[in-house]
């Protein structure tokens, strides 16, 4: 996975629209490699958009920039032919390297804006919120679309702080980006996000940890589009 410090590129972005952004948000697909059991993260991620997810998160919290760069250059021609979105949690670097079309940052109050500034006006910044006024926050500092959780509670991220449906439901009529939900979803909480007014879930291991991830994903994407497919 080891890569020299060089630039890729040239680095052309898919340039989504705000109404592709907001889609996107429907099934939100967040890799974890603990559980690839044998099968490349890109092959995962293949058979994920094969079930109907309609977004792609690299996320990797171990892995130094230039692994990070050499995952996301075997996983972007994946995204790229299906018209999917893809970004990267949380390494700028990484996705400006990469030419991934975004990255997703935490709370800080320079995070958001750093990103855009390094990646320009057409890349997708998403930034995590838990609260109305971080949601508020990052929707004045130019982020696209905001991650809101946890809400079931998580293994993947056992410090976050919690997030109930009706603090979910508040953050979603405060703002006017898209929200996707995160932490814990699963084909038993899922339906649990009706009435909210989040445009989709973001998954972790209801996905990836899945013997047949296409299967898993096909049933996950069934039940967001009835939970808040027509919002």
């Amino acid at each position: 996975m080891d890569v020299n410090h060089t630039e890729v590129g040239p680095v052309v972005r898919g340039s989504f629209s705000p109404e592709a952004i907001r889609h996107g948000m429907l099934l939100y697909a967040v890799t974890d490699r603990s559980w690839l059991a044998g099968r490349t993260l890109a092959d995962c991620v293949r058979e994920a958009i094969a079930g109907g997810a309609t977004f792609v998160q690299l996320r990797e919290k171990d892995l130094a920039t230039d692994q990070i760069v050499a995952e996301a250059l075997e996983i972007i021609p994946v995204c790229r032919a299906a018209g999917v979105p893809f970004v990267i949690d949380d390494d700028v670097e990484a996705a400006r390297r990469s030419g991934a079309d975004g990255v997703h940052v935490g709370q800080s109050d320079t995070a958001c804006a750093a990103a855009r500034e390094a990646l320009g006006p057409d890349a997708i910044v998403g930034v995590s919120a838990h609260t109305v006024g971080e949601a508020l926050a990052a929707q004045a500092a130019g982020a696209d679309y905001l991650g809101v959780g946890a809400l079931f509670g998580t293994s993947t991220k056992p410090d976050t702080v919690a997030v109930s449906p009706e603090g979910l439901a508040r953050i979603c009529a405060a703002v006017d980006i898209p929200v996707t939900a995160i932490g814990g979803v699963s084909t038993r909480t899922l339906p649990s996000l009706a009435g909210t007014g989040a445009d989709g879930a973001a998954v972790v291991s209801a996905i990836f940890a899945a013997g047949d991830i296409e299967a898993a994903t096909r049933e996950l994407r069934r039940l967001a589009e009835a939970a808040v497919g027509s919002r």
